[in-house]
């Protein structure tokens, strides 16, 4: 079933559209991810999570986005704003912009998902969900694909055994894990030995798990009442001033992250599925 909106046609958008009003946003940015990984990892990860899951649970996917806050200083890597630009000069008004459009356009539900997930692209992304949220007033989320898998012990890395086994999984042909030479630390690989701990099947209980969250999302956000509406919009609202809070005050912006690792947030996508949103708020506190 094709579900990308560059190659639907005018009535099958429209269509696609009556049975799931939802949008799907992928971002990601062309950065090193190891010499056995694709240099467009972030946004082709991104999108084919969000392609299985329109196929899944309803909705159009949008073309990805290449392009964000921050990247290695590695070869092959295009900067578009700096690491620390918290406030993002240029994603933060393309993707104020592109919700405009997605709700003008008639969608109910927007989700923004991130394959790329420095600290300030995360800020970015789920500040502009929050913030559109209230000004377009329909429900918004923009988050990075491994909050939908923390509880499946997902907890973000760069090239290493996570990303490189949800490639493994999703496009086996993206990987060659050979052109590892000698051992670790590898140049621009931030995380476990993929050649010691990455697999396919590791992969794919990733996968399995956001394309379900993604998908009973896309269901659900179109049909949220208002009240739920505010709910999800103070959870969501809660996570980013918490995080931004813990920035300020120790002076980096990866601070709000810090027991992430260490399972504080393991619960958010079980509750973000399950319409919990007050038990998150209290869940913020963790981190």
């Amino acid at each position: 079933m094709e579900v990308r909106f560059e190659y639907l046609m005018p009535r099958e958008v429209e269509s696609a559209m009556a049975a799931c009003p939802t949008l799907f946003l992928p971002l990601g940015t062309i950065e090193w991810h190891g010499q056995q990984n694709v240099v467009g990892l972030d946004a082709v990860k991104a999108h084919e999570l969000c392609i299985r899951a329109a196929r899944a649970g309803g909705g159009i996917v949008f073309p990805p986005l290449y392009g964000g806050v921050g990247g290695l200083d590695e070869p092959h890597t295009f900067v578009m704003d700096p690491e620390v630009c918290l406030e993002s000069r240029l994603l933060r008004p393309w993707l104020d912009q592109l919700l405009r459009e997605a709700a003008r356009q008639g969608f109910k539900a927007v989700i923004v998902v991130t394959g790329h997930y420095g600290a300030a692209q995360q800020i970015a992304v789920r500040e502009a969900a929050v913030r559109m949220s209230k000004v377009l007033n329909i429900p918004i989320l923009g988050t990075p694909e491994y909050f939908l898998a923390l509880d499946e012990q997902y907890h973000g890395d760069h090239a290493a055994a996570f990303e490189t086994s949800i490639m493994m999984h999703l496009f086996p042909d993206k990987v060659d894990l050979d052109r590892l030479e000698g051992s670790p630390p590898y140049q621009g690989i931030g995380g476990l030995d993929p050649k010691e701990h990455a697999s396919a099947e590791m992969g794919k209980r990733f996968c399995d798990a956001i394309v379900g969250r993604l998908a009973g999302l896309a269901k659900a956000m179109p049909a949220w009442d208002p009240e739920t509406c505010r709910r999800f919009r103070n959870a969501e609202e809660a996570l980013i001033n918490r995080q931004l809070v813990l920035a300020g005050k120790r002076g980096t912006a990866w601070e709000g992250w810090r027991n992430i690792r260490d399972g504080a947030f393991d619960p958010y996508p079980a509750l973000l599925a399950e319409g919990r949103f007050e038990e998150i708020i209290a869940l913020t506190e963790g981190l």
